[in-house]
């Protein structure tokens, strides 16, 4: 089981009022405090790659409003794709790890994980993953707790079902789950020994007190989750939220500082949104504490930062590297 972080002065008890305030501070201080608690317990300037890939695509019976997964949404220009197979997923991992990534992602378009074929499939993607040497996380709706021990068992690092938002907004978005489905889902990745990976997305419509309602629920399992995505709304066409504007890149930044902060142990992945941020945006996330992000030119159906546009991003967090000049 994962180390109690209550047992390391980590506070679990977090109201959104406190992390509100905690978020409002001036850009520079906040900022400045984030990176003070990031050094505290991670390594400054060590950023870890993840790679994401849908293994099933389309036609989830699920109303998330900024899904163009959802079955419900039918102007979405969006090929569905059933399960992939095995041998093809593995290879992609193979590719991907090969590219740099050592953590590998897969999301299936499912409400819930059925027990069956498909189910036994995904088991195999796993230990395919886990045999290649890299960190396996699955994304497939929620499950049982036996399904969890089963995907424990082969060798899951994580599984990810992200809670999107606060409770009072969560309504304004999605109408077929509950809160407390999410939660129970939560509860039995924990049960099961997995490690958790949970955050949400910003740029909906919520309120900021929304977004720090949905950071004091993540602070309250203990352990904290070990993995925190911290997406940004991108408006598909099709979809109820198609004419969001992008939210601002300073208010990525916040978000991410505010995470870091409130869950000091967690690793704050930038996630879905970070095509739309400059270079030097992306950078300012690092510094106030994101030491993830998912490499790749695609996040599951959405674009993502292209790869050649990566390697130049990591290209300038390397050392400079001088060569001496002889003297006359």
């Amino acid at each position: 089981m994962q180390n109690n972080t209550a047992a390391q002065g980590f506070r679990h008890d977090w109201t959104p009022e406190e992390i509100l305030a905690i978020h409002d501070r001036p850009l520079l201080e906040l900022v400045a405090e984030a990176a003070r608690v990031h050094a505290s317990h991670h390594v400054a300037g060590k950023v870890q790659k993840a790679s994401l890939l849908s293994v099933k695509t389309g036609g989830c019976p699920e109303d998330c409003a900024y899904c163009p997964q959802s079955a419900h949404h039918r102007g979405v220009d969006l090929v569905k794709q059933p399960l992939m197979p095995v041998d093809e997923v593995l290879a992609l991992a193979g590719r991907a790890r090969a590219a740099g990534a050592d953590r590998f992602c897969m999301g299936a378009a499912w409400r819930e994980v059925r027990d069956g074929a498909e189910f036994d499939s995904l088991i195999e993607m796993v230990q395919g993953v886990r045999a290649l040497g890299m960190e396996a996380c699955v994304t497939l709706g929620m499950l049982t707790l036996d399904q969890a021990r089963r995907l424990a068992e082969a060798g899951l690092t994580a599984y990810n079902h992200n809670l999107d938002t606060g409770p009072d907004y969560y309504p304004e978005i999605i109408s077929t789950r509950t809160y407390d489905d999410r939660l129970r889902t939560l509860r039995n990745v924990r049960a099961a020994g997995l490690q958790m990976c949970c955050g949400g997305i910003i740029g909906m419509g919520e309120s900021v007190r929304d977004r720090a309602a949905m950071l004091a629920i993540l602070a309250s399992f203990d352990p904290h989750p070990e993995s925190v995505p911290i997406n940004a709304l991108v408006p598909v066409a099709g979809t109820p939220l198609e004419g969001r504007e992008t939210i601002d890149s300073l208010a990525f930044v916040r978000m991410i500082a505010t995470a870091r902060i409130v869950l000091p142990s967690s690793i704050v992945r930038l996630s879905a949104g970070r095509s739309s941020l400059s270079r030097e945006a992306q950078v300012l996330c690092m510094v106030a504490g994101a030491n993830s992000l998912f490499y790749g030119d695609v996040l599951l159906t959405t674009p993502n930062a292209a790869m050649s546009d990566d390697e130049a991003l990591f290209a300038a967090l390397a050392p400079i590297e001088r060569l001496e000049t002889a003297a006359a």
